[in-house]
C-alpha cells in the first residue's frame, strides 16, 4: 500500500472514528472519489479496514500470542518495521498499552500496508487505529492519541 492508501486511512480515522451512527460506505467512497482518490486505492483502504475488523474479531491472533512469549520478527517484518518501530512496539507492551494479541494485530495490519518500509509516525497511527477498534481499549487509545497528537503539534512548531 502506498502513501495514498495510508492517507485515506488517516482521513477516515480522523473524520469518522467518533461517529456512532451507521456509516454508508457508498457515501464515504463518493466523498473519497471527489477528494481525488482513485477506485483502486479506495478499495485497498477498505480492504485494509476489513482486515482490521476481522483481526479484532478473530481468535487466531489471540491463539498465536502467548503471555510471556518472546516475539521473534521474521525477516520480512524486520525489513518492513525498522528497529525504532519494533522498539516502540516493545515499549507499548511494557507500558501495558498493547498486549500480545493487540501487538500481533498491529504487526499484521502494518504488514498489510504495502509500502517498502513503515516509519514510526505511520506505525503510531496503525497502533491507534488498532486500539480504537478493540473493545475496552478506550484508556489505551486515549493515551496513544495523546502521543500521536502531541507529536504532530511538536512537528508543526
Amino acid at each position: 500500500m502506498k502513501q495514498e492508501v495510508f492517507d485515506i486511512l488517516l482521513y477516515l480515522f480522523e473524520n469518522y472514528i467518533y461517529d456512532d451512527e451507521d456509516l454508508d460506505p457508498d457515501e464515504i467512497e463518493k466523498e473519497l472519489q471527489s477528494a481525488g482518490f482513485n477506485d483502486k486505492t479506495i478499495d485497498k483502504a477498505f480492504s485494509w479496514l476489513d482486515g482490521l475488523s476481522a483481526a479484532s474479531n478473530s481468535d487466531n491472533i489471540t491463539t498465536l500470542a502467548h503471555q510471556h512469549a518472546i516475539r521473534i520478527y521474521t525477516q520480512d517484518e524486520m525489513n518492513h518495521l525498522d528497529t525504532e518501530s519494533r522498539g516502540f512496539l516493545l515499549f507499548l507492551e511494557q507500558m501495558g498499552v498493547l498486549d500480545d494479541a493487540s501487538r500481533e494485530t498491529v504487526i499484521d495490519r502494518a504488514m498489510a500496508l504495502d509500502s517498502d518500509e513503515m516509519n514510526l509516525d505511520q506505525l503510531k497511527w496503525v497502533v491507534l487505529m488498532v486500539i480504537f477498534n478493540q473493545p475496552g481499549g478506550e484508556a489505551a487509545a486515549a493515551w496513544m492519541e495523546d502521543i500521536v497528537i502531541d507529536q504532530m503539534a511538536t512537528q508543526l512548531h
